[in-house]
């Protein structure tokens, strides 16, 4: 549950989805025409409430829009929760969790990238909070790859030069530049290029050598 949802009202399960549902709209608009681009309104009317219903879940855009990062950066760790993916600490979950990056641009044709990501280049200059959100959201998602490859070097998978901070950002990094190029071009090539290149670094680390040498991989 966000900190949003906890300083908010109390909520029945039907209350939980009406807001829900608000929030997953107003994440689609924004993500379409940009937070400037969508009004309260524009959510309001998209996501078939009243301006009554609207106001007792959200008092202005700015609660709308701080509810909507914290939502997105809850969203974005259960969808690395794939039971798949594990807990993110094998080559091959990492690589398998590349592929599935490759494979939602490939779903949208290119348009839209990362929602968490597009809502963190409209606001992070605009507003202290709004940042200090974004930042939290980041360090989440950053940490379940710092886990996962904090695992792996213990369990000997990566050579102890390896360091999982900087992995870490490397795959995230990664994952965020190359789905803007995608975005931008309307081509998959860049993301596969930019996540090739982070799994490639990663398995320099590995402590097997055959591991090490990979370079090719299912993008």
């Amino acid at each position: 549950m966000s900190d949003a949802e906890t300083t908010g009202p109390r909520l029945t399960s039907k209350g939980r989805a009406t807001r829900d549902r608000i929030l997953g709209v107003a994440a689609d608009l924004i993500l379409e025409h940009g937070v400037a681009g969508t009004g309260i309104e524009d959510v309001r009317k998209a996501a078939g409430v009243s301006g009554s219903q609207m106001t007792h879940y959200f008092t202005d855009k700015r609660s709308l829009v701080k509810a909507v990062v914290c939502a997105q950066a809850d969203s974005t760790i259960e969808n690395h929760r794939h039971p798949d993916l594990g807990a993110l600490d094998t080559f091959e979950a990492l690589e398998l969790w590349a592929e599935m990056q490759v494979g939602v641009m490939l779903e949208r044709e290119c348009v839209g990238g990362c929602v968490f990501g597009s809502l963190a280049g409209q606001l992070v200059e605009t507003d202290a909070d709004f940042r200090a959100d974004l930042a939290s959201g980041f360090d989440r998602w950053l940490g379940m790859f710092r886990d996962g490859l904090a695992a792996m070097k213990e369990r000997g998978d990566l050579r102890e030069d390896a360091d999982p901070e900087k992995l870490a950002c490397s795959l995230l990094g990664a994952q965020q530049g190359g789905m803007l190029l995608a975005q931008t071009f309307r081509d998959p090539a860049p993301l596969r290029a930019s996540l090739s290149a982070a799994l490639a670094h990663l398995h320099t680390f590995a402590s097997d050598p055959a591991v090490a040498a990979r370079t090719n991989f299912r993008l």
